[in-house]
C-alpha cells in the first residue's frame, strides 16, 4: 500500500495538473470502489473547479469551489494518470489496462485525469469543507512526519507505558501519521532499534535517535519519488527509487550495510519486519 511519501509524490505530480481546473466532465465507471461513490458523484464533481489539492497522511484531498473536499484513498493498486488517450484504448505510457479505468476527470485544459484500481480496494468520498476536521478516518490520526508536532517529547508521550512492539505502535496511525511498513523498518535500523523493543522502552534516548531517523527516512524518500514496489508510479507514470536504498526492508538474507551480518525477517501481527539482529537493540 503506497505510504506517505508514494502519496505526496503523486500530489506532486496532480497539483500542476489539476489545480486552478474547472472539472468538465467526470466519469464513474463503476457503482464503488472499496466503498460505494458518494450519492450523485458525477452530477456533485462536474462544473466545480478545483482550489487546492492537499494530503493529509496517506489521503488525497481535493478542495472544490462548491465547498466540498473530495477525499481519495489509493488503496493496494489505486494510480493517478495524466493522460490525453481516448478512454478504451491501451494506455502505452503507463502500462495499466482501461478496464481498469474507474475514474475519469475531464478538465478544462484538456487533460485527463485517470484513476486506475484493479483490486479496487481505494475509495473516494465527498465531505462538506467546514466540517474537515470532522472527517472520521482523519479525525484520530496523529502528526505527520516533517511536522511540526512530531517531536521527541510528543513521541515520548504517546510511547509511554506501551506495551506493543515499537514497530506495531509505529504503524498505529493514532501514533504517527502516514507511516507505513517499508519506512518504519528502516528508520528502526537508522536508529539502531530493534522492531521486537517494547514500545514503553522508546522514551529517552531511543526517541531521540527515532525521530530524527522516521523524519530523514521520510524526507529522503520524498525526494527520491517514493519507493516503486509493487504497483506504485507516479502520476506521470514514472517509477521512484527511495527502494534502491533499501538497507533491511526485503533484504533477507543480505548482508547489513553496516556490519554485514545477515539481514533477518519476522512476522509481526501479520506484517514482515526485516532488521539486523547485531546493529539493531
Amino acid at each position: 500500500m503506497p505510504e506517505l511519501p508514494e502519496v505526496e509524490t503523486v500530489r506532486r505530480g496532480l497539483a500542476p495538473v489539476m489545480e486552478g481546473q474547472q472539472i468538465l466532465h467526470l466519469s464513474q465507471n463503476r457503482a464503488d470502489l472499496r466503498f460505494p461513490f458518494p450519492e450523485r458523484f458525477a452530477e456533485r464533481l462536474t462544473g466545480a473547479r478545483i482550489t487546492h489539492l492537499g494530503r493529509k497522511a496517506k489521503f488525497l484531498t481535493l478542495a472544490l469551489s462548491t465547498d466540498e473536499v473530495l477525499i481519495m484513498h489509493l488503496g493496494m493498486t489505486g494510480r493517478f494518470t495524466v493522460s490525453d488517450s481516448k478512454i478504451g484504448e491501451f494506455h502505452h505510457e503507463t502500462g495499466t489496462d482501461p478496464r481498469h479505468d474507474h475514474v475519469v476527470f475531464e478538465l478544462a485544459s484538456g487533460a485527463q485525469v485517470i484513476y486506475n484500481d484493479p483490486r479496487r480496494f481505494g475509495f473516494m468520498e465527498l465531505w462538506p469543507a467546514a466540517q474537515f476536521e470532522a472527517y472520521p478516518r482523519l479525525m484520530a490520526m496523529g502528526p505527520e512526519p516533517l511536522s511540526n508536532g512530531f517531536s521527541e517529547a510528543y513521541l515520548n508521550s504517546a510511547l509511554k507505558g506501551r506495551k506493543t512492539p515499537v514497530k506495531s505502535a509505529l504503524l498505529d496511525q493514532a501514533v504517527i501519521a502516514g507511516l507505513g511498513n517499508i519506512y518504519v523498518c528502516e528508520a528502526l535500523w537508522r536508529a539502531g532499534v530493534s522492531p521486537r523493543r517494547h514500545a514503553a522502552t522508546i522514551p529517552g534516548q531511543r526517541a531521540a535517535r527515532l525521530v530524527p531517523a522516521i523524519n530523514d527516512v521520510i524526507a529522503e524518500a520524498i525526494a527520491a519519488g517514493g519507493s516503486s514496489i509493487s504497483d506504485f508510479a507516479s502520476a506521470s507514470g514514472e517509477l521512484g527509487y527511495f527502494q534502491h536504498a533499501f538497507a533491511v526492508y526485503d533484504r533477507e538474507g543480505q548482508a547489513c550495510r553496516n556490519c554485514d551480518q545477515p539481514i533477518q525477517r519476522i512476522v509481526q501481527s501479520g506484517r514482515s519486519s526485516f532488521f539486523c539482529s547485531k546493529c539493531q537493540r
